[in-house]
């Protein structure tokens, strides 16, 4: 969607910087393919959470799945045709009750489509700090709906167990989540919790500062912009260091808590 996408990973490859992108597939058309190759990217992950329509169009609403699947079959196309190994194609697929049984079809579908990897991740939060705005409410009661953290553990296993025998069969890398939360022990170290407020940051459109992308919106948490300031002054602040001290101790902050990367599920 940014007009001068290309440009900036040009800009971060030339200088040997690894960059990857996320897409829905939906805007994913030949002449960004083509852009996708020259531009340098290293690996394209695209997302798809479920591999047929009725499922897809469910979760992805207004998306057609027919849509996404043509355009990244269009987009091998593409590479094939510039005899380039990259980008390198990975699905992802986000783990909810209603999308399970599909599975093993998404492993075969990624197989089809040329992709290299499936990963698959728990739902990155469940928005149940005490502080959340009321209009993610109702993203509390869909993942309260869709999580596998209280799902069936047997029923879990059996579409997990297939689809691993299905990447074993088809040569696919597969990368399945923890089905349940594992604790820290007391007293582990900060950055073994969550090394990310101590290796990076999120920043979004408007420019505000928040410590990983699982926050994703800043009116959760942020600890300034950087329009009005610096990324060193906000990166040393009093308010990001606060952060990682809580971190760092066993009482975590509140966004922190039910994270999926926190409980190690994601």
């Amino acid at each position: 969607m940014h007009p001068r996408f290309f440009d900036m990973v040009s800009y971060a490859a030339n200088r040997d910087i690894r960059v990857t992108t996320n897409t829905n597939g939906t805007l994913l058309n030949g002449k960004r393919a083509e852009e996708c190759v020259k531009s340098g990217l290293e690996c394209l992950h695209a997302s798809l959470d479920g591999a047929h329509s009725e499922t897809f169009e469910k979760i992805r609403l207004r998306a057609s799945f027919s849509k996404v699947v043509k355009n990244l079959e269009t987009f091998q196309e593409v590479r094939k045709r510039l005899a380039s190994h990259l980008p390198r194609l990975h699905i992802v697929v986000v783990a909810m009750r209603q999308n399970l049984p599909e599975f093993p079809d998404l492993v075969r579908l990624a197989a089809r489509l040329g992709a290299e990897e499936v990963f698959v991740q728990q739902l990155c939060h469940d928005f149940g700090e005490s502080s959340l705005p009321a209009k993610y409410q109702a993203m509390r009661r869909f993942v309260d709906d869709q999580t596998l953290l209280t799902e069936d553990l047997d029923r879990i296993e059996q579409f997990f167990a297939e689809a691993r025998r299905v990447a074993d069969d088809l040569g696919i890398r597969l990368r399945l989540p923890r089905p349940r939360a594992v604790p820290h022990p007391p007293g582990t170290p900060g950055r073994q919790r969550c090394s990310w407020p101590w290796t990076g940051a999120y920043v979004s459109y408007q420019g505000f500062v928040m410590p990983c992308c699982m926050v994703s919106t800043p009116d959760r948490i942020h600890f300034g912009n950087v329009t009005q300031g610096t990324a060193q002054g906000i990166w040393n602040s009093e308010a990001f260091n606060l952060f990682r001290q809580q971190l760092d101790s066993n009482d975590p902050p509140e966004i922190c808590r039910t994270c999926s990367i926190y409980l190690r599920t994601f």
